[in-house]
């Protein structure tokens, strides 16, 4: 990829140990990351095996662009997702795209089922499928300092560790895979892929090197680049404040969900917010390798284990969809209260998201009589910060028929228990934190992973002065087109607005031997997006089938009141315009 012509692809079957390596020039019309990890997974996915059968395959990928250009810091997951039973995709940043870069390897294929659990370590030289008994059923911070520890021929500044907790042991369809302790693939249940596995982490790095094809024009455009980046202001709030300076601008707008989207207006949200975190709690800064922005916010989180007894301080990774998933969503209206929800789900592996969404359901099931307090084993109200910890430590120990169910996400919950209606999922998927109109609801519904990022319909709802079906169908699929070709080159989606000047990103692969216009940008991230409703077809989805929570219709948006008529119409006209 960089430097070649070919794509290379590291095949590993946990089942027989065997390792494969190929170099595929059939690769390179997918540039990389969502790309190649979609095209490979269209050949590896078995349709009519469960998403967590051995023979499933795992999918890792990066960019020719990683790692050596500001802000191109993900890598792609592709899986079959054990949540919705479709697609499965992740992004990640950290240490794990410029590591993998290092390794040598531009993809990683992953199947099979180890007889006994295994972590996997990779380098340029070597591929070593190791035992992890001795770290199976640890927590996810223990895990990666043992394994820092144990790794230690994989220098600590080129390496990445992913890894599971508890949660993805347990095959829970919404657990996550952290990356290097801040960084997550939490959406849509790799981490219970990973159990599914027996593969409790994965640990990747090298010293390989890379020639530059044409020196002199990568500094100039690298340079050009950089200065955006740090100069012009595009990437300032993530510095600034980061995300969490979203919660009050939404609030006062009236499209925060809160309390299970019974209301948009939180009474605590000032508490909650970017500007009160920074003031309050904020410990430091952080980057992913190759990023000069600095967007990852540490919270200092201060815990007692009693009067007299140690007190613990750990740094919390906070952002806007935690604050608004373990916080708003909750009735949760202090910022430690966030952090130790927070610091919860990331021992046990669990995505924060869809853990916050349940919770909230949860609550209003007991609140309404439909769940005893036999089932739950407490009484829980929103803002029970107290109760929430001891319902999220259930979910992982699983102590009965109920907290089992719980693992199967949110929607396969609400089917057996009831409260269909106020079970905030949409595509099988837990809600995100947008309650701002049809471009949020249906963007998430029609989206390929069922995500806000596919297509960002929760900011056409605040930038369209009125309604127009037709035309915020054309922005939803010309913006998730983008976001295929951004993704494939693994652009962070935080400098969509610098890499958007598809000019600019043409200059930048010149510079590294990959000639490409911007049309033949725009048509990659089509022939990808295509493929992604392809497969997601051949694994049963259909648009015909989407069903919107009551919930969403009652409660009003940043944009007023929504009405399903309108909602179905959208949806008829995505299908139609974008020949799905």
């Amino acid at each position: 990829m960089l430097g070649r012509n070919y794509i290379k692809v590291l095949y590993i079957d946990l089942t027989t140990r065997k390792i494969k390596i190929e170099r595929r020039e059939d690769l390179m019309e997918y540039i990389g990351g969502s790309g190649v990890a979609m095209k490979l997974f269209s050949e590896l996915v078995k349709i009519d095996q469960d998403p967590l059968d051995p023979d499933q395959p795992i999918i890792f990928a990066i960019g020719p662009m990683n790692t050596i250009f500001p802000v191109v810091t993900k890598t792609a997951a592709v899986f079959r997702s054990p949540l919705t039973g479709n697609l499965g995709e992740s992004h990640a940043g950290g240490r794990l795209a410029m590591a993998m870069r290092f390794s040598g390897y531009d993809a990683v294929v992953i199947t099979g089922r180890a007889s006994s659990p295994v972590y996997i370590a990779i380098t340029e030289g070597s591929v070593d499928i190791k035992e992890a008994g001795f770290i199976w059923g640890e927590r996810v911070e223990r895990t990666g300092k043992v394994l820092r520890d144990r790794e230690t021929h994989i220098g600590s500044g080129k390496r990445s560790i992913i890894r599971i907790g508890k949660a993805g042991e347990k095959m829970i369809r919404f657990a996550g895979v952290n990356v290097d302790t801040y960084r997550h693939f939490g959406r849509l249940g790799l981490g219970a892929v990973f159990g599914s596995k027996r593969l409790k982490a994965i640990v990747i790095g090298g010293n390989r090197s890379y020639p530059i094809l044409k020196p002199k024009e990568y500094n100039k455009v690298y340079n050009k680049i950089h200065k955006i980046a740090t100069e012009s202001g595009a990437m300032k709030k993530y510095h600034e404040i980061g995300t969490p300076i979203n919660v009050v601008p939404l609030n006062e707008a009236g499209g925060l969900p809160t309390k299970n989207l019974t209301q948009t207006k939180f009474e605590l949200a000032n508490e909650i917010d970017g500007v009160s975190f920074a003031e309050d709690l904020l410990l430091r800064k952080l980057s992913c390798s190759g990023c000069p922005t600095g967007c990852i916010h540490i919270g200092l989180l201060r815990i007692e284990y009693g009067p007299g007894y140690k007190t613990k301080f750990t740094g919390v990774g906070y952002d806007y969809e935690l604050i608004f998933a373990l916080g708003s969503m909750i009735g949760v209206g202090d910022k430690k209260g966030v952090l130790r929800l927070i610091d919860a789900v990331e021992e046990y592996g669990l995505d924060a998201m869809s853990t916050g969404v349940i919770l909230a359901w949860i609550t209003e099931m007991f609140k309404k009589g439909l769940l005893t307090e036999d089932q739950l084993g407490l009484k829980v109200d929103f803002g029970d910060t107290e109760a929430y910890l001891e319902i999220i430590a259930n979910i992982v120990k699983r102590p009965n028929t109920f907290y089992r169910d719980v693992g199967m996400g949110l929607a396969k919950l609400a089917e057996k228990y009831g409260g269909k209606d106020f079970a905030m999922v949409l595509g099988k998927h837990e809600m995100t934190g947008y309650h701002t109109g049809y471009g949020a609801m249906i963007g998430q519904s029609v989206g390929a992973r069922h995500s806000h990022l596919d297509n960002a319909g929760y900011a056409l709802d605040q930038t369209m002065d009125k309604l127009d079906k037709r035309e915020m169908v054309r922005k939803l699929i010309e913006e998730e087109i983008d976001r295929c070709m951004l993704t494939s080159l693994h652009i962070c989606l935080f400098a969509r607005k610098i890499y958007g000047d598809k000019e600019l990103v043409c200059e930048a692969l010149d510079s590294i031997g990959i000639k490409a216009t911007p049309k033949s940008l725009t048509d990659m991230g089509e022939k990808v997006w295509r493929l992604k409703n392809e497969m997601k077809k051949k694994m049963g989805f259909d648009f015909r089938e989407l069903r919107f929570p009551k919930r969403f219709f009652e409660t009003k948006s940043l944009n007023g009141i929504l009405d399903t008529d309108t909602a179905k119409e959208i949806v008829d006209i995505y299908v139609k315009e974008g020949g799905l």
